[in-house]
């Protein structure tokens, strides 16, 4: 029991450290590109494919390490924890490119999403233009970013790691 419990720990480090580099990498190649305040989505579409690709790669890991073996919990758990360590090292990036690369990321976003909202909304009075520029000047900075990160990368980790646990699980019970 002790040996699952250190290889899902190993598990959830070792490849929620890849997820985070990968994630980074997408984030710099999409910066080198000029597009980092208005991503292609295709962009999405490959961080999604690579996440659920890592994520279903670890628990086949663990699975194989325990007799073929593996309980829904133990796929959430790992899903999870995975998520939680990539989530954490793309925040640290986050910090050092918004504070040492970009240091006017948070001003410019806030600029492309109010010209968004703009073309988006042609008849929008000049109050409620005021009104979202406002809102989206409260839900941009370090913080409130981190906070997103965090829970959509545990979200998905989450949605993924049921999906595939529910698929891959495999109990005493079911031999």
């Amino acid at each position: 029991m002790e040996n699952q419990k250190s290889s899902a720990k190993q598990l959830m480090l070792s490849y929620g450290v890849y997820l985070g580099l990968i994630s980074i990498l997408i984030n710099v190649v999409n910066y080198a590109v000029g597009d980092i305040y208005r991503p292609h989505w295709g962009i999405q579409v490959v961080s999604i494919i690579i996440t659920i690709a890592l994520i279903v790669f670890a628990l086949k890991k663990f699975k194989e390490g325990n007799e073929g073996l593996m309980s829904l919990s133990q796929a959430l758990k790992i899903g999870l924890g995975m998520s939680l360590v990539s989530g954490i090292i793309y925040v640290i990036y986050l910090f050092a490119f918004t504070g040492a690369i970009e240091t006017e990321f948070f001003a410019n976003m806030q600029e492309v999403q109010y010209q968004n909202m703009v073309e988006k909304y042609p008849t929008f009075t000049e109050e409620q233009l005021e009104a979202g520029r406002k809102n989206i000047e409260a839900f941009s900075g370090m913080g409130v970013t981190s906070a997103i990160v965090l829970i959509f990368s545990l979200f998905f980790g989450f949605v993924i790691s049921l999906i595939a646990g529910l698929i891959m699980k495999r109990t005493e019970e079911d031999r």
